[in-house]
């Protein structure tokens, strides 16, 4: 038995859409600063999910249906960056179109493929809970801040003593996500054939990423990158059977994001944050775990220093869950229980990144068409906002499509769930 992949391709429409916002100055978080006019803009997301089966779009029924029978698993979704309009702009229509891939899973007699058959596990990093002493190679020091010694820890073997944080709930050895690239060599400007690992497939060559600590970002990927644009992330898994840094210049596994950003939560039950695996595998498994009565940090990237899809910077998303949700439950593609409001259909998204205009832009807006759920619950962005930007009772503070406000470079926001 084997998983036969058909090859991914993305589907990305970049488009730019603003509102009026009299005396505010505020943007979606992909854009860059627009001088101000009598007039000023705040630009809000639409968004248009498209699923993709090879090059060819699938309906969402038949999607569901192939994913719900376990005919199709999920692959990942694109995060475009947003493109600004020429300026100066008051109003025009906006949309974002994101693609959400979906392999097919089939059996086949055949034994001429090399790619991997299903016939054993990956290993639990809970068996290895220092990579250094498993491979035989320590460097001496642990945590976040130690170099990672590449090349001498083995693909086995989860790096969670150079800061990596297990995610063992996935059933990937403590990965986010795996993407076997077969083909791949040093040097190449592109990687041609990915195979996206699941649970029971059989280790190999390839990149395996990983979370970071809450505030922290991962810092490995390679530079070559999808072939289709698919983005490709974490330490790479070399032919020899051992992890090497995939982006050298980083010697961590993992680096500080921007600080300022905090999540409170004042309600009696705990709120499941996740951010997409990007770039990588781009679910949304890693998660920010906001119980009741905490204050956690919320990674943001510099966009212009971090990775570049296609050339373009990024940013960061985060899907918001109801409260009561646990990580284990939403912070996957498709939730076991309650699959309408959670995972991929979560209610609310939350975009960060710092822009060159040293403003960090924080939107918050309904994963519509996605899901029709609505927060069960307030957001309300505080701090050093430029203007409000909120979800309370049953509604968000720009008409339907959400909200952007702003931060100055060294301020602060606090993101407060209380109850509705």
């Amino acid at each position: 038995m084997k998983a036969t992949v058909l090859n991914m391709a993305i589907a990305a429409s970049l488009a730019a859409g603003a509102n009026a916002q009299p005396h505010h100055h505020g943007h979606h978080h992909h854009k860059k600063n627009v001088d101000k006019r009598d007039v000023e803009t705040t630009y809000v997301p639409a968004t248009v999910t498209q699923y993709m089966l090879g090059s060819d779009e699938v309906s969402a029924d038949e999607a569901k249906a192939g994913l719900d029978k376990g005919l199709y698993i999920v692959v990942g979704e694109t995060t475009p960056t947003f493109t600004p309009p020429p300026k100066p702009v008051v109003t025009s229509s906006s949309s974002k179109e994101d693609a959400v891939f979906i392999q097919k899973v089939t059996s086949t007699s055949s034994s001429s493929s090399a790619y991997p058959t299903t016939t054993s596990s990956t290993t639990s990093s809970a068996a290895a809970s220092s990579s250094s002493a498993s491979s035989g190679y320590s460097t001496g020091a642990t945590g976040v801040d130690a170099e990672f010694p590449s090349g001498k820890v083995k693909c086995t073997d989860f790096p969670e003593a150079y800061g990596a944080v297990p995610l063992n709930y996935l059933g990937l050895g403590g990965w986010t996500g795996l993407q076997f690239t077969p083909d791949y060599k040093i040097g190449d400007l592109s990687i041609s054939y990915i195979i996206n690992g699941v649970k029971g497939m059989a280790q190999q060559a390839g990149f395996y990423s990983y979370a970071c600590p809450d505030g922290y970002v991962k810092t490995q990927w390679p530079e070559a990158q999808g072939s289709t644009k698919q983005s490709v992330g974490g330490l790479q898994c070399n032919s020899d059977g051992y992890l090497e840094l995939s982006r050298p210049t980083s010697k961590t596994l993992c680096e500080p994001g921007v600080a300022g950003i905090t999540i409170k939560n004042d309600m009696a039950k705990n709120v499941a944050i996740c951010r997409t695996d990007y770039p990588g595998i781009e679910a949304m498994v890693i998660p920010v775990d906001s119980q009741p009565g905490t204050t956690r940090n919320l990674a943001n990237v510099e966009s212009a220093g971090y990775y570049h899809w296609t050339g373009l910077s990024t940013t960061l998303q985060y899907y918001v869950n109801q409260p009561g949700v646990s990580t284990e439950d939403g912070c996957v593609w498709d939730c076991a229980s309650n699959h309408d409001e959670c995972g991929n259909w979560a209610p609310t998204i939350l975009g960060v990144g710092k822009a060159a205009d040293g403003n960090t832009y924080i939107s918050l807006f309904p994963n519509t068409p996605t899901s029709s759920a609505k927060p069960r619950m307030n957001i309300n962005i505080t701090g050093d906002v430029s203007i409000p930007c909120y979800f309370q009772d049953g509604a968000y503070a720009v008409g339907n499509s959400g909200c952007t406000t702003t931060i100055p470079s060294g301020g602060k926001a606090v993101i407060h769930f209380t109850s509705a």
